[in-house]
């Protein structure tokens, strides 16, 4: 999604950089003239301004400082213009994107925005227009200017868009020409599932008699910048903000705090569209009539060896959205959701919301399609908000398949209530959590009961995560800032609970003239004696990952679930499970020397470069990680495997931003990145944070003035 920075130089012709009006630069310099930013010791920019707009046009600002190529990068994408930058291998992601998001769609949103909004627009691209002036040692690939009306393309802050479900394979067949342009698979794929782990704790259940908030999102590595944004217009929020986004994605304010969870709410359909070729076009069927189909022609750059080139498309759609694909013949529209002023005004209003009530006012709007809530603050209240936006369907079609676009029947109607959607709000049980999960445990005996909603309101299921978690909430009333950091490291695996024990009675009984029972052995022994907890010096947590790595590779089309653990416990022949140990076990030993290495010897974080695509070395430092892959039910997630070249395992997502915070009177949080907050190499704060993420030793939030000041490092406005 993201291009490596190491292509910077050899891409396009290096863009001039147009000299701003003479009032156009004023005007950027009297509003700098209004901010401040503050870096503390760790690298964090904390941002004043007078408004609103001020705080945007710093944050913007001091994000292109840590690391403007993965602004650019990102707009690339939502933009639709990311072969302007890589070449023809991503014109159909390109094609993807503008689908929905064309130029003039945009403008037209901006355009009809409410004047807050469009205030708070132009102040993110007068940011980043006045960085761009202010330092012309950064060349862009291609955005040499940010226009107001480009924040409207990327509202909402996740690590993928609704879009991103759509196959661009499929999308090519049908727009283009085979399959030479789409870019070749990688072979190391990163296969960690998205995600993330939200946990709210009610005063009741902690000693301090105050809410408090675990923030976990699971994405690739530097995936978003970590500030603090404050106005004299009530704005003062801290967290995680995606790069180039002007709102708090996950964080927190004085009063408030918010976490989002990939959700498995359906909130996006495909229809089987009718069509007709008649003389004056593509028609299509809707109940007793036919409609025009509407074309739209679309023409994209792509960069080459001797310069830019175009190619045209016409698209087509339906008024359930574009055609992307064909079945057997039979056009196939998607319909998504698509509010971006809606959606963007969300983003940006739940920063500023201080209590409960207000809160749930931003909710209303229903544009956060993509993801769940988790709610804490300081008068106590919790709350959990399983998706946000979900269209109406007729429950008597299967909304799992494409279904026909012909029956009026099955069109989406209006946006169902947040009452009809499952939501929890000061449960009984004292915690709510989600961990990409079905919400029916979120909150123990208190969760919402499946029965009550329709299909397409939950199509996900139970995960080793949401198991643990339930383990580790339920009935525990003596909640601080560090037992709970403590349990978001809890090092239980409970996806290896049935299938470590179907290992070992195989191996039991096995008979003892089989030359597995003699090899084996040892393995075995250090299985059973094993408590199922990660840790770097764990010989176990090796061996038990590399056997069922080996197992998933045996079973096509299986992936790393409570499902599969527990056919591994009940179906696996003996021999299988024998036989995957034993490659397992040669698979340590050719890789690492031994087959009883530690897991910290295989499992690295390590961060080289500011490349977006980041290379990995084995010959020089990395640090051990104990915690692993998300799939086998460690809260902590660590998304690692062997990388071109390497033996070791490299980390690339999982945890990336992960803040404990508590609320009373005073709001006190502890937080960690990975690696650090610079994009940039020469930084002392491009990887200072790597030990303590590595450990999950979480360090000290500075929120409130005082504690700015005490640590501050730097104080200047931006162009100074």
């Amino acid at each position: 999604m993201l291009l490596p920075r190491a292509f910077f130089g050899l891409l396009l012709p290096v863009f001039l950089l147009a000299a701003p009006d003479p009032g156009e630069l004023a005007r950027w310099q009297r509003q700098a003239n209004q901010i401040t930013i503050t870096r503390d010791n760790w690298g964090i920019a904390h941002v004043s301004g007078k408004t609103d707009a001020d705080a945007v046009f710093g944050a913007l600002y001091a994000q292109a400082e840590d690391d403007f190529p993965r602004i650019e990068a990102n707009y690339l994408t939502a933009l639709g213009r990311t072969a302007e930058a890589e070449g023809e291998a991503k014109l159909y992601q390109d094609l993807r994107a503008r689908l929905y998001y064309s130029p003039a769609k945009l403008q037209a949103h901006y355009a009809a925005s409410p004047a807050w909004l469009k205030k708070l627009m132009d102040a993110f691209a007068d940011g980043l227009n006045y960085y761009l002036h202010t330092h012309p040692e950064t060349k862009p690939l291609v955005l040499t200017r940010f226009e107001p009306w480009m924040a409207l393309s990327f509202t909402e802050g996740s690590i993928g868009g609704d879009i991103e479900k759509i196959s661009l394979r499929e999308l090519q067949a049908f727009y283009g020409d085979g399959a030479k342009t789409v870019a070749a698979l990688n072979p190391y794929p990163d296969t960690e599932p998205r995600g993330s782990n939200g946990i709210a704790i009610a005063p009741a259940n902690t000693v301090n008699k105050r809410a408090l908030l675990l923030i976990n999102p699971h994405t690739s590595f530097y995936f978003r910048s970590e500030l603090q944004m404050t106005s004299k217009e009530g704005l003062n929020a801290y967290g995680a903000s995606t790069w180039g986004q002007f709102f708090i994605y996950q964080g927190f304010n004085d009063r408030a705090g918010w976490m989002h969870t990939t959700s498995g709410v359906d909130v996006i359909d495909e229809f089987r569209e009718t069509v007709e070729k008649t003389p004056s076009g593509h028609v299509y069927k809707h109940g007793a009539t036919t409609r025009p189909v509407l074309t739209e022609t679309v023409t994209l750059t792509y960069k080459t060896p001797t310069g830019p080139a175009q190619k045209t498309f016409t698209t087509y759609r339906t008024h359930h959205g574009p055609i992307v694909r064909a079945i057997d013949g039979q056009w196939v529209a998607v319909a998504i959701m698509d509010e971006p002023v809606k959606a963007l005004s969300q983003s940006y209003l739940r920063t500023k919301a201080r209590n409960h009530k207000a809160f749930r006012e931003t909710m209303e709007l229903k544009t956060n399609s993509s993801n769940n809530t988790i709610y804490a603050d300081a008068d106590g209240a919790i709350a959990y908000y399983h998706g946000n936006f979900l269209p109406k369907r007729d429950p008597k079609f299967d909304w799992t398949k494409p279904v026909d676009g012909a029956n009026p029947a099955a069109d989406w109607g209006p946006p169902h209530a947040l009452t009809d959607l499952p939501e929890i709000i000061n449960p009984a049980s004292g915690w709510v959590y989600n961990a990409n999960n079905s919400p029916w445990s979120a909150a123990g005996s208190n969760s919402p009961k499946k029965e009550n909603f329709p299909a397409y309101a939950e199509r996900g299921v139970e995960s080793p995560r949401g198991l643990h978690a339930v383990k580790l909430l339920d009935g525990v009333k003596t909640f601080t800032v560090d037992s709970l950091l403590a349990a978001a490291y809890d090092s239980y695996l409970p996806w290896f609970e049935k299938p470590i024990p179907a290992l070992v009675k195989a191996w039991e009984n096995a008979p003892a003239n089989d030359p597995l029972k003699a090899k084996l052995a040892p393995q075995i022994a250090t299985l059973k004696a094993w408590d199922l907890r990660w840790s770097t010096d764990s010989v176990a947590t090796s061996v038990a990952i590399f056997w069922a790595s080996d197992l998933l590779r045996r079973s096509t089309g299986r992936s790393i679930s409570l499902s599969f653990a527990e056919s591994i416990a009940k179906d696996a022949p003996p021999e299988i499970l024998l036989h995957a140990l034993a490659v397992g076990s040669d698979n340590l030993q050719r890789e690492f020397g031994k087959w009883q290495t530690p897991w910290g010897e295989i499992n690295r974080f390590q961060r080289l470069t500011g490349d977006i695509v980041h290379p990995f070395d084995d010959a020089k430092p990395s640090l051990p990680v104990g915690f692993t892959s998300g799939s086998w039910g460690s809260l902590a997630s660590f998304g690692a495997g062997p990388k071109p070249g390497t033996k070791k395992w490299y980390g690339t997502s999982g945890n990336s931003f992960v803040a404990v915070v508590e609320f009373g009177k005073q709001v006190r949080a502890r937080a960690v990145s990975a690696g650090g907050e610079s994009g940039n190499p020469s930084s002392p704060h491009f990887n200072d944070q790597a030990e303590r993420y590595a450990k999950g030793d979480l360090r000290e939030v500075h929120f409130y003035p005082a504690q700015i000041k005490a640590n501050a490092k730097r104080t200047y406005r931006p162009g100074n």
